[in-house]
C-alpha cells in the first residue's frame, strides 16, 4: 500500500516526537503492509510554522535512520497546509512541497479547520486550479460543517476538490458520525484515496490495512485496492522516493 498522509517526521508538528518514535512508526507501517509513505507535516501558521528549512532536515534524518536499520519503507515528503491567504504568496515563491500530480496538475494537500469550512475557500481553490494546482482535501469526514450538512461536500466537489479520507474513520477510530460520513462518501464514490494520517503508535497508528479490509467488506477488493494503492500510485509516481 502507498500512504500519502503521515506525521512521521519527528519534532516538527504533533506527530512523532523523537527520531526513535519515527522509526518505530515506520516499522509499524511496514508490518501492516505499507511500502511507500509520504511525510506530510503540518504547515499551520502560528501553530506549526514549518517550511522547507524545517522539513528537509527531519526528512533526511529519517531516511538515513531507516537505511541504517534496514527498514524497507520508501519515503518522500510533502506537507499538509492549513487554509490561509498566505498560500498564494507561498505558491508564488515555490515554497510549498506538493504531494504529487493529478491529470497534469500539481497536487496540494489543503487542510480545512475541523470546525467549519471557512469563507474564501471557494476562491482559493479556484485560484489554485487556475495556477495548475489540484486541491486535495484531507479528512472531510471529520469536518463539522460536512457532518452537519453533507451537501457541503458537493460544493467542494463542484469547484474541483478531490478528497482523502482517513483510514481510521472506517474502523471507528474517531466516532460513529465520522464513520457514517466516511461510509457515505464511499457509497457516493467521492473518495479519491485513503491514507493513514498517522501521528503515533497509540491513538493514531497506521490503520491502512484494517481500512482496506473494511472497504472490501463494504464494497469490494477492486475499490479497496484503488483507494490504498492504484490512485496513490498515480498521484505520487513522480515524487523523489528515497
Amino acid at each position: 500500500m502507498i500512504d500519502l498522509h503521515s506525521h512521521i517526521l519527528h519534532g516538527i508538528d504533533d506527530g512523532a516526537k523523537t527520531l526513535e518514535d519515527a522509526v518505530a512508526m515506520a516499522k509499524h507501517s511496514v508490518e501492516f503492509g505499507v511500502t511507500h509513505m509520504v511525510c506530510t507535516p503540518h504547515i499551520h501558521q502560528g501553530v506549526f510554522d514549518n517550511n522547507l528549512a524545517t522539513i528537509t532536515p527531519a526528512y533526511a534524518q529519517l531516511v538515513s535512520a531507516l537505511k541504517e536499520q534496514k527498514v524497507h519503507l520508501k519515503l518522500a515528503f510533502s506537507c499538509e497546509v492549513r487554509v490561509t491567504p498566505d498560500i498564494l504568496q507561498w505558491i508564488n515563491a515555490e515554497s510549498l512541497p506538493f504531494i504529487g500530480e493529478w491529470e497534469g496538475k500539481k497536487a496540494l494537500l489543503l487542510e480545512l479547520p475541523h470546525s467549519h469550512i471557512p469563507p474564501g475557500v471557494e476562491n482559493l481553490v479556484r485560484w489554485l486550479f487556475k495556477n495548475n494546482i489540484q486541491t486535495i482535501i484531507p479528512h472531510p469526514e471529520r469536518n463539522r460543517d460536512i457532518i452537519a450538512d453533507y451537501n457541503k461536500i458537493h460544493m467542494l466537489k463542484r469547484i474541483g476538490c478531490l478528497f482523502q479520507v482517513t483510514a481510521g474513520a472506517f474502523i471507528g477510530r474517531f466516532n460513529e458520525k465520522v464513520q457514517l460520513v466516511a461510509e457515505r462518501l464511499l457509497a457516493d464514490d467521492l473518495i479519491t484515496y485513503v491514507a493513514s494520517d498517522m501521528h503515533n503508535l497509540h491513538r493514531r497508528p497506521n490503520d491502512m490495512l484494517a481500512c482496506k479490509q473494511a472497504i472490501i467488506q463494504i464494497a469490494n477488493s477492486d475499490i479497496a485496492n484503488a483507494l490504498v494503492y492504484d490512485v496513490p500510485l498515480i498521484i505520487s509516481k513522480n515524487l523523489n522516493w528515497q
